[in-house]
């Protein structure tokens, strides 16, 4: 079979998940191996695929396809949020394209429209994620509205009325007015916004209405600094300090609203800043949570001036059923008009967007349903703080602990139509019970009123709906019916589940949520691990969104790309828990890796018909050797040293790496660890290894050697495989028949590797760059050969790689000397000398001038280290294994000193 020239992603891509899926590879079943289980964190079927969803389903991919392949049985589960607020807003779009008005359609009708679009439009990033690659068990699908979970997360809501820690109560609440929802703290994005700080002069007067005299105060007012103009019509006192001297002249006086003349009392309270503004607040009950706390304190008048979707209503007076901000502009100019107007400044501050709809939003008093959070929360915290659950990095258990230590009530009720709608029913008096249907909730008015609704008039059930996230903190357990179906096999196997992998911004949202639903339904923790990911940014720093139209479409990179460049380029950038700096040129290098594969493969297979013992004879020459002895016969004995030190060399350092992959993968150090394979892969064994096993042209290779390198290779695509699953598929199937897939191929033991081989291998390379770097700067032509004289008091050590020296650097001879050797470029490597004759006439002043350069080098790297080691403090702090690698780095410093003076000596 003729390979391409190079890798073709697309052709792989579809073929293999085709091939996975075909297999069943995916599919996990409870039975006798160690489960490994992650529960996907549903998107929004909303949602398209983008760069944060690539970073968090690439990461969950790698340790399910790492576990699947460690013998575990995986299971990935995945599935959407039904996502409330984002999708009701897709549907009334929808909606408004077909000329029909949500406000024109029942609750049922509506919800016909909701359900046609999600059928249409909501399994797309499902879909999308398959090529990505992610070995999800699609099987297990599942959705926060589907028949079982809808049911669990209503009689949930019912136990935690009957609980008590579920209330319905009048508070001050989070209001989207594009949305016309409540928000939750958390889904209030705080950002510093430029605004203008009005001051305004409000009239002075008595009790009886009637203005204070000039000659009491100038100008008959007191100035209040706001941002929000618009309010003053809900305006119920103004507030100064008690201990303010500029004031205590008016402690109860009373002042008149500004345009509405409108009489309000002066109060005085501790909690106002005498140095900000004038030291005066306007209190406004309706409209701002502590003028809401204040206003309860000193028992004010609460008014509201605002209608659901943030225009003036007619409690404002004036200039009803403008939108609040085109409401203060035209306030603005009439109090500037009218004289009430003094000053105004620049000013910064945070105000409080949606996260859905990215609209300001409005404090609001309003009747909602909450959760008490304190009872439920206790148990989650002491897991985390007592590491029951790890957190990767743990720097978030901080935040985590700052925020549940300071947690407040839950507000779960939003004025949308398509979700979990809340189990309450009532009377038209207001009088309501918590039922999990109608025909309970009959029953339950009738015991707690003693009799069914006046006149016979039928119950009805709330309006509202539940929050998602109130739906999305059963996630871990109700995907397996942990709920709906107590005790059934799948929950029993999969829960706890293994590990969380998901975004920091969302850690109170879901994370924290999830973890008290676990304990308070499963009686154990929802999962062992969170992974924490960053946050992808473009390469000036900036988050990716499409508002600033830097955020790639992530399919078209993989259509351009191939998966596996886009998740290597994904991966290679992402440090744990921090943000990451995404750039394309990392997925070109991902697509280069790609194709450093291929031609090491296309190398490989070139060797194929190319052996030197026909695989009938091996037995016989492995028996050969053995009863001769190697040192019996000089010229076997030449082939199978090279070939046998540079086997056990690429052995050694395989195993090693193996072992570092594993412990970084155990910290969950993801892109170091494919940093490790990428360098095992790019640097060691196609730059080293394969070109000290290379057959010379048109020579054959042995037969024991090629095999070793194709085993080589299927174990390094064994490593590769969950970060580029399709390109080592591919490869692994192509190097010789396979009698399984490699997606289900188990890693093979990792021994101890040995530390003599590695410094020898390491040695290696420093030799063959060091010779290569002096024939080059001596303008030796690579197809000249030279005489290569090697001075060293291990002898031995050289004599099994002397031959990939030769070869490497183009030396028809290698000798060993004591002395020094005349007429020859003078190479120093550790304590080892080599001099390389050639029949080119040699420059001495250039390779006395190399040599200084490279003796000053030297020099200035051991005064470092020597700095550091007299350094007392980090002697003493020190680990010994570090100690001593700076102790060695002085002594070899020092010993490559010796020989390059002796070498600059033997110039002379």
């Amino acid at each position: 079979m003729e390979l391409s020239k190079n890798f073709i992603p697309g052709e792989a891509d579809a073929k293999w998940y085709a091939h996975w899926m075909e297999k069943g590879y995916f599919n996990s079943t409870p039975d006798e191996r160690e489960p490994y289980t992650i529960v996907m964190p549903p998107p929004n079927v909303t949602g398209v695929l983008h760069m944060g969803h690539c970073l968090n389903n690439t990461i969950q991919d790698i340790l399910i396809r790492r576990a699947r392949m460690q013998g575990k049985n995986a299971c990935w589960v995945p599935g959407t949020d039904h996502a409330s607020i984002a999708t009701e807003a897709k549907v009334v779009g929808m909606l408004r394209e077909r000329g029909i008005a949500k406000s024109s359609l029942s609750r049922d009708e509506f919800l016909a429209y909701a359900w046609e679009w999600k059928e249409k439009y909501g399994g797309i990033i499902l879909q999308q994620l398959k090529k990505l690659g992610c070995s999800l068990d699609w099987n297990r699908t599942s959705f926060t509205m589907d028949e079982d979970y809808y049911n669990s997360v209503i009689k949930i809501f019912v136990a935690l009325h009957n609980k008590g820690s579920i209330y319905r109560g009048k508070r001050m609440i989070n209001w989207d007015v594009k949305a016309k929802t409540a928000l939750s703290d958390e889904e209030v994005i705080r950002k510093e916004t430029h605004q203008q700080l009005y001051y305004l002069r409000y009239q002075l007067v008595n009790e009886d209405g009637s203005p204070l005299s000039p000659d009491v105060v100038e100008g008959g007012g007191i100035i209040v600094a706001t941002v929000r103009p618009e309010t003053i019509m809900g305006d119920s006192a103004i507030c100064v300090h008690p201990e303010d001297e500029r004031y205590k002249y008016l402690h109860g006086k009373f002042a008149l609203v500004p345009l509405i003349n409108r009489r309000i009392p002066i109060i005085t309270d501790e909690y106002v800043t005498m140095d900000f503004g004038t030291g005066a607040l306007k209190v406004t009950p309706a409209h701002d949570l502590n003028d809401n706390l204040l206003g309860q304190k000193h028992q004010l008048e609460i008014i509201d001036i605002l209608n659901e979707d943030g225009t003036l209503n007619e409690a404002a007076q004036i200039y009803v059923g403008e939108e609040r901000f085109a409401a203060r502009k035209k306030i603005v100019a009439e109090l500037e008009v009218k004289g009430y107007l003094v000053k105004t400044e620049n000013y910064t501050s945070e105000v409080g967007y949606s996260e859905r709809t990215d609209t300001v939003v409005e404090p609001r008093l309003s009747l909602q349903w909450w959760v008490s959070m304190q009872d439920i929360s206790t148990p989650a915290l002491r897991a985390v703080m007592e590491e029951e659950i790890k957190f990767y990095p743990p720097k978030f258990k901080n935040t985590y602990r700052h925020w549940m230590e300071n947690i407040k009530d839950w507000c779960i009720s939003r004025q949308l139509w398509w979700g979990h709608r809340i189990p309450a029913w009532y009377d038209m008096d207001g009088n309501y019970v918590v039922a999990v249907n109608k025909e309970e909730a009959d029953i339950l008015f009738k015991q707690k009123y003693g009799q069914l609704p006046a006149d016979n008039v039928q119950l009805f059930q709330d309006e509202d709906c539940l929050d998602t996230w109130f739906s999305s903190w059963l996630w871990p357990f109700e995907v397996f019916k942990g709920y709906s179906d107590p005790g059934n096999t799948d929950i029993k196997y999969y829960y706890p589940t293994n590990t969380l992998v998901t975004a920091p911004e969302i850690i109170f949202f879901w994370v924290a949520r999830m973890i008290m639903a676990g304990f308070e339904y499963m009686g154990d923790q929802p999962f062992k691990d969170v992974y924490f990911t960053g946050i992808v940014r473009d390469k000036l720093g900036r988050k990716m969104s499409k508002s600033l139209g830097n955020s790639p479409d992530l399919l078209a990179l993989i259509d351009q790309y191939g998966a596996d460049a886009v998740r290597f380029g994904i991966m290679v950038s992402s440090p744990a828990g921090n943000d990451l700096m995404f750039d394309e040129s990392t997925i070109e290098q991902g697509r280069n890796f790609n194709n450093k594969l291929w031609n090491a493969l296309k190398l490989v297979k070139m060797w194929e018909g190319r052996n030197k013992v026909a695989d009938d004879s091996i037995e016989m020459l492995e028996v050969s050797i053995e009863i001769k002895g190697l040192e019996e016969d000089p010229t076997v004995n030449n082939q199978l040293t090279t070939s046998n030190f540079a086997t056990e060399w690429f052995t050694n350092r395989l195993n090693q790496v193996k072992g570092e992959v594993e412990i970084l993968m155990q910290q969950f150090r993801l892109s170091e660890a494919l940093k490790a394979i990428y360098s095992l892969i790019w640097d060691d064994f196609c730059s080293w290894y394969l070109e000290w096993v290379k057959p010379g042209f048109e020579q054959p290779i042995e037969v024991a050697v090629y095999r070793k390198t194709v085993a080589f290779f299927e174990e390094l695509m064994q490593l590769i495989h969950p970060f580029m699953p399709f390109v080592s598929e591919e490869i692994h199937h192509l190097l010789q028949q396979q009698q399984t897939d490699l997606c289900i191929t188990q890693y093979e033991k990792t021994l101890s590797p040995d530390a003599i081989i590695l410094q020898q291998g390491e040695l290696l390379k420093q030799v063959i760059s060091a010779l290569r770097d002096a024939r080059n700067k001596n303008q030796v032509k690579p197809k000249e050969t030279i005489q290569l004289h090697i001075q060293t008091a291990d002898t031995v050590a050289f004599r099994a790689i002397e031959n990939i020296i030769s070869k490497q650097v183009n030396a028809a001879a290698v000798f060993y000397t004591s002395d020094t050797v005349a007429n020859c470029i003078v190479v120093a490597v550790e304590k080892n000398k080599f001099y390389l004759e050639s029949n080119q006439k040699l420059d001495n002043v250039t390779l006395k001038t190399d040599l200084l350069k490279d003796l000053e080098h030297q020099q200035q790297f051991l005064l470092g280290v020597q700095k550091k080691l007299s350094n007392e403090k980090f002697v003493q702090n020190a680990r010994p294994e570090v100690l001593a690698m700076e102790q060695k780095k002085a002594a070899d410093a020092n010993a490559r000193i010796k020989t390059i003076e002796e070498s600059i000596a033997g110039l002379n």
